[in-house]
Order: structure tokens, then sequence, then C-alpha cells
């Protein structure tokens, strides 16, 4: 497997940020679960021992001053870490994407590979063992290809004059779908 490292961690900003905002959304109101449990017990504490009352209230908004903060960098910290385990899943996409465009555009077929700790391993694998299949199938069918061509180069002596430039262009055709096909392997 070979080894590089991406620097650019927003790979895929759409999916990343929205994906992020989602889980950070998720933990900001499960977390506002246990000040609210919290407050509710200290207002129990208050309707049950009015003569604390006033001690209570100053720790309830002492309490609040210093939670929100904490609130606020505990959320930052998970939004940044939620990029980071984007980056592994949007980095992979953005290679198989790019990897098949190249394909597309002519690149030579060659496998796929992830960074090690990249989600959709998997992935590259089976585009990998894909890729290999059909250099297999196209070697055969190329081959094939070859056996016709020298059959109807066989068959042109025989065939009336008027008829060998059919011939000629169906070779013609043929090579060069084995030429178009042969610089991507």
């Amino acid at each position: 497997m070979a080894f590089y490292k991406r620097s650019t961690f927003i790979i895929d900003k759409d999916f990343q940020i929205r994906f992020c905002l989602i889980v950070t959304s998720l933990v900001f109101l499960s977390s506002l679960i246990f000040p609210v449990i919290f407050i509710d017990f200290l207002e129990e504490m208050i309707l049950a021992h009015p003569e604390l009352a006033s001690a209570v209230k100053d720790y309830k908004a002492n309490l609040i001053m210093i939670m929100l903060p904490i609130q606020l960098v505990f959320i930052g910290v998970v939004f940044i870490f939620m990029i980071f385990v984007t980056h592994k899943i949007a980095g992979p996409m953005y290679k198989l994407k790019e990897h098949l465009a190249g394909i597309r555009e002519g690149e030579e077929a060659r496998p796929l590979t992830f960074r090690q700790g990249d989600y959709f391993e998997d992935v590259a694998e089976e585009v990998s063992r894909y890729i290999a299949t059909v250099r297999e199938n196209q070697e055969t069918d190329f081959e094939y290809l070859e056996e016709v061509t020298a059959y109807i180069e066989n068959l042109s002596p025989a065939i009336p004059d008027d008829k060998r430039p059919v011939l000629k262009e169906i070779s013609r055709r043929l090579n060069d779908i084995v030429d178009r096909y042969k610089k991507n392997l």
C-alpha cells in the first residue's frame, strides 16, 4: 500500500461541514441534558431548603458562567475532531472519483490505493480487482480480435475485388479498437 499524506483536511466542503454540524448539534443537544438536570436539582434544593436559596442562586449563576465556555470549547473540539473523521471518508471518495475520471480520460488503469487508516479500503481493493478483471477480459478479447483479423486477411484473396475494401475497412476498425484499449492497459 502506498504511503502518502494529504495536507488539506476540507476535501468535500459541503459534505464535511454539513456532517460536522449535524454531529456537533447532536452532541450539543445531548450535552444540555446534564446542566438542565443539575439546574432542576438546584431548584428542588431551593424549594426543599429555602434558607439556602441565596447561596444556591449564586452557585447556579456561577455554574452557568463556568459551564457555558466549557460547553463552547467542547463543541469546538468535537467539530474539529469530526473534520478529521470526515477527512478519512471524503479523502478516499475524492481519490476514487479522480482515479475513475483519469481512466475515463485515457490514463493507465492502475490499482487504486488509499492512505493507511482511511475508511473504505475495501472499496479500493474491489476497484483494483475490477480493473484486473477488465484487463484480463480485454486481453482475451484482443486475442480473439487478432484471430478474426487474421481470418479476414486469409479470406481476402477468395473474395471478389469489389468486396475487398469492405474487408480492409473491417480489419482497420478492429485494429483501431485494439489500439484504443491497449494504450490504457
